[in-house]
């Protein structure tokens, strides 16, 4: 009988709370890991091609494909554009380390995702963690020469907390954050009901960037505060002064001044503006807060302490 092996891998999906798209040029940055993530499960066999599935949170199956073991090309795939993706991570995976992956080997990967696809807390960065696990490769290294970004979701893929993270040019600064607020029962998080395509958003902050001026170091410092606050109306207060100052880099309104102008607390944009999941803060019961945004047609409604990991 074959002997066949089985590895398992776990990563923490993700949210940014402060940095957006200012991480990119070395904006100190609170992140937050999630409870949600994705795990994969690899065994192998005698063969010599790579079989994938990817499951949903709900156990639907919703990408399939195989790969042979030369250059990864895809045999056969359910999505082509998923199909190029995880060609593009193997063969990332084999530049760091020639000998991942044996051509006398029938490899079958399994994904499972813990969150909904569209909601945007990770389902990329998640997959380049275990596949640089798996690979046993720099999970870093992988995501830069792949799909791109700042890596802030990398960090927060094994973290068992909140972590400040910080991208310079030749080296990543990645601490524990103390971010455990009293007031945390009164944070929630609404994802809006739409994807945002990080790499448009990406896109529109490069071309209006060119004005940041002090806007780094200010955002460092407001990353700094917020960690530090103790007090709910201390918390809006900073919230509210980042907001405003990336909504003038971006030349976009906030969120709140869009959407929620009418809400009692403050709401504030995480990650790519227009887009996935806000934090709205609240002093009015939760059941209120609830129905507020329920009222706008918003049903993914998480307490801080649901979904983020401390």
């Amino acid at each position: 009988m074959a002997v066949q092996t089985k590895r398992h891998y776990k990563a923490n999906g993700k949210l940014l709370l402060t940095g957006e798209y200012l991480v990119l040029n070395g904006a100190v940055s609170l992140a937050l890991p999630c409870k949600l993530g994705q795990s994969m499960n690899v065994s192998e066999r005698p063969g010599s091609e790579i079989t994938w599935k990817s499951y949903d949170r709900k156990g639907n199956l919703w990408f399939s494909g195989s790969f042979d073991l030369m250059a990864f090309d895809p045999i056969d795939s359910t999505d082509k554009d998923i199909a190029n993706s995880i060609q593009q991570l193997l063969r990332g995976a084999c530049r760091q380390n020639s000998e991942f992956l044996s051509q006398w080997r029938r490899y079958t990967v399994e994904t499972y995702l813990e969150f909904d696809r569209e909601w945007g807390l990770g389902s990329s960065s998640t997959l380049v963690w275990c596949v640089a696990q798996w690979a046993e490769v720099n999970p870093y290294i992988l995501l830069f020469d792949t799909f791109g970004g700042s890596g802030y979701d990398i960090a927060c893929a094994d973290a068992d907390g909140p972590v400040l993270y910080q991208l310079l040019e030749h080296e990543l600064h990645i601490d524990g954050a103390d971010f455990d607020p009293t007031f945390k029962k009164q944070l929630f998080l609404i994802y809006l009901g739409r994807k945002q395509n990080s790499r448009e958003a990406l896109k529109k902050y490069h071309q209006s960037k060119a004005g940041l001026n002090g806007s780094v170091d200010k955002v460092s410092r407001l990353t700094e505060s917020i960690n530090a606050a103790s007090t709910l109306k201390e918390f809006e207060s900073l919230v509210r002064q980042h907001e405003n100052l990336v909504a003038d880099i971006l030349g976009l309104p906030t969120v709140q001044s869009k959407e929620f102008p009418d809400y009692w607390g403050c709401v504030k944009s995480l990650g790519a503006w227009g887009g996935d999941f806000v934090l709205a803060t609240t002093d009015r019961p939760e059941e209120e807060t609830r129905a507020y945004f329920q009222s706008k047609g918003m049903d993914v409604i998480f307490r801080y302490d649901e979904l983020i990991l401390s």
